[in-house]
Protein backbone atom coordinates (compact mmCIF):
# COMPACT_ATOMS: atom_id res chain seq x y z
CA UNK A 1 0.00 0.00 0.00
CA UNK A 2 1.43 3.39 -0.94
CA UNK A 3 0.71 6.68 0.75
CA UNK A 4 0.29 9.84 -1.25
CA UNK A 5 2.06 12.62 0.71
CA UNK A 6 -0.02 15.31 -1.04
CA UNK A 7 -3.41 13.72 -0.44
CA UNK A 8 -5.87 16.09 1.18
CA UNK A 9 -3.62 19.12 0.92
CA UNK A 10 -4.48 22.26 -0.95
CA UNK A 11 -2.37 23.42 -3.83
CA UNK A 12 0.37 25.94 -3.21
CA UNK A 13 0.80 26.64 -6.90
CA UNK A 14 0.94 30.45 -7.22
CA UNK A 15 -1.06 30.34 -10.48
CA UNK A 16 -3.91 28.46 -8.81
CA UNK A 17 -3.82 30.77 -5.79
CA UNK A 18 -3.95 33.80 -8.10
CA UNK A 19 -6.87 32.28 -10.02
CA UNK A 20 -8.77 31.53 -6.81
CA UNK A 21 -8.22 35.10 -5.61
CA UNK A 22 -9.45 36.53 -8.90
CA UNK A 23 -12.50 34.27 -8.84
CA UNK A 24 -13.28 35.33 -5.27
CA UNK A 25 -12.91 39.01 -6.19
CA UNK A 26 -15.25 38.53 -9.16
CA UNK A 27 -17.78 36.82 -6.91
CA UNK A 28 -17.58 39.62 -4.33
CA UNK A 29 -18.12 42.25 -7.03
CA UNK A 30 -21.05 40.31 -8.53
CA UNK A 31 -22.71 39.98 -5.12
CA UNK A 32 -22.10 43.67 -4.40
CA UNK A 33 -23.64 44.66 -7.74
CA UNK A 34 -26.70 42.48 -7.04
CA UNK A 35 -27.16 44.16 -3.66
CA UNK A 36 -26.78 47.61 -5.27
CA UNK A 37 -29.45 46.75 -7.83
CA UNK A 38 -31.85 45.43 -5.23
CA UNK A 39 -31.39 48.54 -3.09
CA UNK A 40 -32.14 50.76 -6.10
CA UNK A 41 -35.29 48.74 -6.72
CA UNK A 42 -36.33 49.09 -3.08
CA UNK A 43 -36.01 45.38 -2.34
CA UNK A 44 -33.55 45.75 0.54
CA UNK A 45 -34.89 47.12 3.79
CA UNK A 46 -32.47 45.39 6.16
CA UNK A 47 -29.03 46.60 7.18
CA UNK A 48 -26.84 46.48 4.06
CA UNK A 49 -23.97 44.90 5.99
CA UNK A 50 -26.22 42.07 7.14
CA UNK A 51 -27.65 41.49 3.65
CA UNK A 52 -24.19 41.57 2.09
CA UNK A 53 -22.80 39.16 4.67
CA UNK A 54 -25.64 36.69 4.00
CA UNK A 55 -25.20 36.90 0.23
CA UNK A 56 -21.44 36.42 0.45
CA UNK A 57 -21.91 33.40 2.73
CA UNK A 58 -24.38 31.91 0.23
CA UNK A 59 -21.77 32.43 -2.51
CA UNK A 60 -19.14 30.67 -0.40
CA UNK A 61 -17.04 33.80 0.17
CA UNK A 62 -15.97 34.69 3.67
CA UNK A 63 -14.47 38.12 4.27
CA UNK A 64 -13.28 39.75 7.47
CA UNK A 65 -16.03 41.78 9.14
CA UNK A 66 -14.15 45.02 8.48
CA UNK A 67 -14.05 44.27 4.75
CA UNK A 68 -17.78 43.54 4.71
CA UNK A 69 -18.47 46.79 6.59
CA UNK A 70 -16.30 48.78 4.16
CA UNK A 71 -17.96 47.19 1.13
CA UNK A 72 -21.43 47.81 2.57
CA UNK A 73 -20.53 51.46 3.15
CA UNK A 74 -19.27 51.75 -0.45
CA UNK A 75 -22.52 50.22 -1.71
CA UNK A 76 -24.62 52.62 0.36
CA UNK A 77 -22.59 55.59 -0.89
CA UNK A 78 -22.91 54.43 -4.52
CA UNK A 79 -26.65 54.01 -4.27
CA UNK A 80 -27.27 57.30 -2.51
CA UNK A 81 -25.59 59.37 -5.25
Amino acid sequence: MSVDPDAGQTSTDPAETQEETETQEETVEAVAEDVRSEIRLGHVEDDVTHVLEERLDEAGVHLRPEKVDDLAEDIENDVST
